[in-house]
């Protein structure tokens, strides 16, 4: 019996009419995760306007496109290098800048790595394996969040999964020299996209490819050094050519206190978000740290779904696969999704910085590849009761985890759980006889077990698609669902921040009753929020509150300019765009998501005082007082700050309060829509 369960995998070959069938089972489901990720795809409008903006910018200006700026005047860049700017910048300078432009590319990239994903796992496993592999990728939550949605995550993920298909070819007999540089290149690209969450998977990697080729270890070491050189020339050229480039002609760098991309790599966006030490970040922001926090709140809804599956099965399979020769190719990419999962699993579980609960679709593939093999793994040994007892036993766990994250929304379906839990044990029991039952029969037991497993999450996704959303830290689910640590309010969030939206999570949802500042975590004062809007392509976006939910008052808590400022009244807009193209900059605003709210609305430069977090030393005080006497900036718009926040801003530059405080003593303050301005011109 053990012989059999360590035998190794073969994927047999089929006859032309079975071909024709997986062709259009395959076929099906693209269109499914095409369907799933373009339907209503404006319905969220911008988007997260902090990366639309950039994209507006890159739409119009060629410098702006090369470096990711936040505007056209080329101020100051995105705290990312720009990589999957680019794909939407073009995008946008072929078919126009709107929410479709934008957001297209983003779907398009998520129906690109599903169908790699199937094609990476049917190589190893066999076709039914690289559907469900698929099926696992396209109905995660978060997949649906994020291939909808303009942040870096989307392409990062399809990139990932194209060097994981590549590193796995470059293991096969006889393969090619260049899958394993070609697998350097988009890992490389994967950093102009994220930066350092790229390298997550290199340990995986690499060890799947020095371990499992074909080659002798000479070659694999040199083919290594090829790779490793791929990846630096990939990812090392852009921030060489910035490096190079004079800096008082481009755009300071945004998320660097030096204007260093380099400093922005390593700090910011790489060791600062394990450590918690980020200069002009967030400061230490590890609510849950710890092995539950995938499980969490926050998180669980958006990707635990089939997390344990994955592990069992993925190890029951690993330990079937214990006596095959070095060079199994299903024992390969068994460890190669594994290791993915693990590794980016553990990082994201203790991560002591600034880690979004979207961030974990970089686990997707890594859970649809180790689910799609592991399974098929165990049904070829379903004879034997010990790989229909892991069969089962991931089934079980599966409804277990489904039935206490259904509970977390409890108004959202609730017959939901009860069916998912009755069905579920019934497939449970029904795969322990899976080995002894007649072809047909334990085919549709598997059947009802994938369905089963999958109800939860598909329903997650499909609430996601129909919902809009916006705004920097968007969730995935019904509402309800996710930042489950801010439970303050009915809609309010921490940050506040209006929204016209009409019920939906991230930024678009109105309705519900704010969160006043003196009840804000983070202290402050602020307007209770009101109800009301409708979400729309139009809709602007501020950060969420609990469940992604943020109310509709201004103000609602002191980083409420920062992370999104309320949709511009008619009234600033025309104030606003009046005169504009006299001036360099129609506006300033502290912190680009407030700039990018204002410059979406205008279509004319807004520049962000301080980037993203309003910690940047960008412009100086002295820069700004010199740009004001050159009427190169009409109006600055007024806003809070950084000062009295929680934990501070990690070192980060109080150049936003400075200039905030300077115009406030030197120029007159008009009200206009709420709004507080000031005439610099």
């Amino acid at each position: 019996m053990s012989v059999m369960l360590s035998e190794p995998t073969v994927v047999e070959a089929t006859p032309p009419v079975r071909r024709d069938r997986r062709a259009w089972s395959l076929v099906a489901l693209l269109v499914a995760t095409a369907a799933l990720y373009l339907w209503n795809l404006g319905a969220s409008g911008w988007a997260n306007q902090f990366y639309a903006a950039a994209v507006q910018a890159g739409s119009t200006s060629w410098k702006a496109m090369l470096f990711g700026s936040t505007d056209a005047a080329n101020s100051i860049t995105v705290d990312k290098t720009p990589g999957a700017l680019w794909v939407m910048d073009i995008s946008a300078r072929l078919f126009g800048f709107d929410a479709w432009s934008l957001l297209a590319p983003q779907a398009l990239a998520g129906v690109a790595a599903v169908a790699v994903l199937y094609a990476a796992v049917r190589r190893v496993a066999g076709h039914g394996a690289g559907l469900l592999a698929g099926a696992v990728l396209a109905s995660t939550p978060v997949a649906a969040l994020m291939f909808r949605y303009d942040n870096p995550d989307a392409l990062l993920v399809l990139l990932l999964t194209v060097a994981a298909y590549c590193v796995l070819r470059a293991t096969e007999k006889d393969a090619a020299a260049r899958w394993l540089p070609l697998a350097g290149v988009a890992i490389g690209c994967g950093f102009l996209t994220k930066m350092m969450q790229a390298f997550l998977v290199l340990p995986a990697f690499a060890l799947v490819y020095l371990l499992a080729a074909h080659v002798p270890w000479r070659a694999r070491l040199l083919r290594s050094v090829g790779a490793v050189l791929a990846v630096v020339v990939s990812a090392g050229w852009y921030p060489a050519l910035v490096a190079l480039w004079p800096a008082d002609s481009r755009p300071y760098i945004g998320g660097s206190q030096h204007n260093s991309v380099l400093e922005l790599a390593l700090g910011y966006n790489g060791f600062g978000r394990i450590t918690g030490n980020e200069p002009g970040g967030l400061g230490n922001t590890d609510f849950d740290a710890g092995w539950a926090r995938l499980f969490g709140d926050q998180m669980g809804g958006q990707i635990a779904w089939l997390l344990p599956a994955a592990l069992v099965l993925g190890v029951a399979g690993l330990w079937a696969l214990r006596r095959a020769p070095r060079t199994d190719a299903a024992r390969a990419a068994l460890l190669l999704w594994l290791g993915w999962l693990v590794v980016t699993g553990v990082v994201f579980s203790f991560a002591g910085g600034i880690l979004h609960p979207y961030y974990t679709v970089a686990l997707a593939p890594a859970i649809g590849g180790s689910v799609g093999i592991g399974a098929a793994l165990m049904w070829r040994r379903r004879s034997d009761i010990r790989a229909a007892a892991v069969l089962s036993g991931a089934v079980l766990l599966t409804v277990i985890l489904a039935w206490v994250l259904l509970r977390r929304t409890p108004e959202w379906l609730p017959w939901l759980g009860p069916a998912i839990a009755v069905t579920g044990v019934v497939a449970a029991v029904l795969l322990l006889g899976v080995g002894r039952m007649p072809r047909r029969v334990a085919i549709g037991a598997a059947a009802v077990a994938v369905v089963t497993s999958l109800a939860a999450p598909v329903g997650y996704s499909v609430a996601t698609v129909t919902t809009s959303h916006g705004g920097p830290i968007p969730t995935a689910g019904p509402p309800g669902a996710g930042w489950g640590h801010f439970r303050l309010g009915k809609a309010g969030g921490p940050w506040g921040g209006r929204n016209p939206g009409g019920g939906g999570n991230g930024a678009n949802p109105g309705g519900g009753t704010g969160v006043s500042g003196g009840n804000s975590p983070d202290g402050g004062s602020g307007a209770p929020g009101h109800g009301g809007g409708r979400g729309d392509s139009g809709a602007s976006n501020a950060v969420p509150g609990p469940h992604g939910a943020p109310g509709d008052g201004m103000g609602g808590g002191p980083m409420a300019g920062l992370f999104g400022a309320a949709e511009p009244g008619a009234n600033i807009v025309a104030t606003l765009e009046k005169d504009a193209d006299e001036y360099t900059w129609a506006a300033a605003a502290v912190g680009s998501n407030s700039a990018a709210t204002y410059q979406l609305a205008i279509r004319y430069p807004v520049m962000a005082i301080g980037g993203y977090n309003g910690t940047d030393p960008s412009p100086t005080l002295e820069r700004f007082e010199s740009l004001v006497a050159q009427h190169k900036i009409h109006y600055f718009i007024d806003g809070q700050t950084m000062g009295g926040r929680r934990g501070g801003s990690s070192g980060g530059s109080d150049a936003a309060q400075r200039i905030a405080q300077w115009v406030r003593s030197n120029f007159a303050a008009r009200t206009i829509d709420g709004v507080t301005v000031y005439d610099l011109g």
